[in-house]
């Protein structure tokens, strides 16, 4: 009975606390003046106003605001930037390189191998100041490595736009690089053209009738070397024949120390192609090296394998019968050498436009380069050196040239200063 009494109780007790009409009113009171009304309502239905305080505004004010308003906000915080300023605010984005991405072993084909560079059209680029340079002249870029962000940031945010940004470990660029202390960033660039190039204003203020002809250069350094100095003396353009050793290799992006992005660059020319790049009044001169005495010994043996500048071979296309080789290994080589005049290299070769051709070391010029040099009343522009030395370096020899060319345009435009005066 006792557990059935309990029971009851238990039921008729009210499932949820009974709450009184007042105590409701005295909560909404409450509440209320927890949202700072406009209004506070009391029970006794008296109405109080409240001022809001002059720093605050309700946000629905604040979201109704009209137009007008909002313009003369905007007026007064300034307008918007319509560029990004910031890397952050370009929406720029990289990529973390991976163990074993297939993205990296690109860079190593293309440092290696001259034929892919050719038919893909792209070299690599190492450093930030060679990267500067080519942005700055308008090369595309199409991939950065990078180590540290800071050096991605240093480049301009427009020319990133479209460009695979990968962040490397230094220990993989120092694998990849050919430089004794890596800068932590390479690039993938599209192989510029000269055509599209952009050049810098002063270099091209600074412009030489004088073009340089890069004959069977095969050494790396001494064709960068030989571009730097082409774009220190102010030349007009370098032509680089079939033979040459690519100016693109990264060994002659190293040695030009940024002369790619400052003097046009032809490469791999046909020698029936190279009048075709130069003004039609060009004379061409032949770069002779050697000295009086080695072409001394060079008239008495009569064998133009002896002469140092000359490549020991005729042009392919006078090989056609065994027997003509046979002949010029007996010394009737000289007959078929082209009659060049040879003239002292700081005597007067300016007066029009000129072409130098510069050899390799190794081989010489060709035969091609003489013929040229003879079509357009050109010559050999001798370079006397002290007996029983063989012959002067080809980057070497060019700088002489080139100067002095500079040096005879500068003497005749003073004259005619002082003509004029």
């Amino acid at each position: 009975m006792a557990a059935l009494v309990n029971r009851v109780g238990w039921a008729t007790r009210p499932l949820l606390p009974v709450v009184q009409a007042s105590d409701l009113d005295a909560r909404r009171w409450v509440r209320a003046l927890r949202r700072s009304p406009v209004k506070v309502l009391f029970p006794s239905d008296e109405v109080v106003e409240r001022k809001l305080d002059p720093g605050k505004q309700p946000q629905k004010a604040a979201a109704e605001a009209g137009p007008r308003e909002q313009r003369q906000k905007q007026q007064i915080q300034g307008p918007a930037s319509q560029t990004p300023s910031t890397w952050e605010e370009s929406g720029l984005r990289y990529d973390k390189a991976f163990p074993g991405d297939k993205r990296l072993s690109s860079v190593m084909t293309i440092v290696k191998s001259r034929p892919f560079r050719e038919k893909q059209g792209k070299i690599l680029l190492e450093g930030r100041r060679l990267i500067a340079d080519a942005l700055k002249a308008g090369a595309v870029p199409k991939v950065f490595f990078f180590s540290r962000l800071e050096y991605i940031k240093e480049l301009p945010i427009e020319k990133l736009k479209g460009v695979s940004l990968i962040k490397v470990k230094f220990e993989d660029i120092k694998d990849w690089s050919d430089l004794v202390t890596p800068q932590g960033i390479m690039g993938i660039f599209a192989k510029p053209d000269h055509v599209k190039m952009t050049y810098p204003e002063t270099q091209l203020r600074h412009t030489l009738p004088i073009s340089l002809i890069c004959d069977n250069l095969r050494d790396p350094g001494n064709l960068g070397t030989i571009l730097r100095s082409a774009a220190g003396a102010g030349c007009s353009k370098v032509l680089l024949t079939k033979g040459c050793v690519d100016a693109w290799e990264p060994k002659v992006l190293r040695a030009g120390m940024g002369a790619h992005f400052q003097v046009p660059i032809i490469n791999n020319l046909d020698w029936e192609a190279v009048p075709d790049h130069l003004p039609a009044d060009t004379r061409v001169y032949v770069a002779d090296n050697c000295g009086l005495y080695v072409q001394a010994q060079a008239q008495r043996s009569n064998k133009a394998s002896d002469y140092g500048w000359v490549r020991d071979h005729r042009p392919l296309k006078f090989h056609e019968y065994e027997e003509e080789e046979e002949d010029l290994e007996s010394g009737a080589s000289k007959d078929w050498l082209p009659e060049l005049e040879v003239q002292s290299y700081d005597s007067d070769w300016t007066e029009a436009p000129a072409a130098v051709v510069i050899g390799g070391e190794t081989h010489g010029v060709s035969l091609e380069s003489l013929q040229l040099a003879e079509s357009t009343g050109g010559g050999r522009l001798l370079i006397p050196i002290v007996p029983g030395v063989d012959s002067l370096n080809s980057a070497m020899a060019a700088s002489i040239l080139l100067f002095e060319g500079k040096r005879q345009l500068r003497v005749r435009v003073e004259r005619l200063s002082r003509d004029r005066h």
